[in-house]
């Protein structure tokens, strides 16, 4: 049986934080799909299409990390794209806390399937999408923060 992981996010945008773990993710399991959605309690500054264009240039030379748009619950795209394990990162202990009540739920909604927590790495640890485009509105160094596609979007969606 393959192991074939689903990592659901907004991704507005896709952060080096991010990429650290799809790409340790990706020396793990057989398939890292990286789901791209919607969240209705975020205004989100790149549309959809423009995050799942990013997201395709990040990981284009990696062949075992697919990217998609969805449109669902995180539960039901899993088992539709035949995903078993549902990854979920974590930065600190506010997110853990928001992220156990969700895994709660998925179990009750899909109790086949597994979630795996990972941290990313030290360096990258401190990084998230929203800081990433306060810096960005207001002028600072973000290219240290995103890989470089997703710094060209930030310099177009803010000059």
């Amino acid at each position: 049986m393959k192991n074939i992981v689903l990592y659901p996010g907004s991704f507005d945008p896709l952060t080096n934080g991010h990429k650290d773990i799809i790409e340790r993710a990706a020396d793990v399991f057989d398939e890292v799909i990286v789901a791209i959605g919607v969240n209705s309690n975020k205004a989100a500054l790149f549309s959809l299409e423009q995050r799942v264009e990013m997201a395709e240039s990040v990981f284009a030379k990696e062949d075992n990390i697919q990217v998609t748009a969805f449109d669902a619950l995180s539960t039901d795209f899993a088992l539709e794209c035949g995903a078993n394990i549902i990854l979920r990162g974590l930065r600190t202990g506010i997110d853990f806390a928001a992220e156990f009540q969700l895994d709660w739920m998925n179990q009750r909604l899909a109790p086949e399937l597994e979630t795996l927590f990972m941290t990313p790495s030290e360096e990258v640890a401190g990084i998230s999408s929203t800081l990433v485009k306060e810096v960005a509105k207001y002028g600072g160094d973000y290219e240290q923060f995103v890989p470089a596609v997703v710094a060209q979007a930030l310099e177009d969606a803010f000059a």
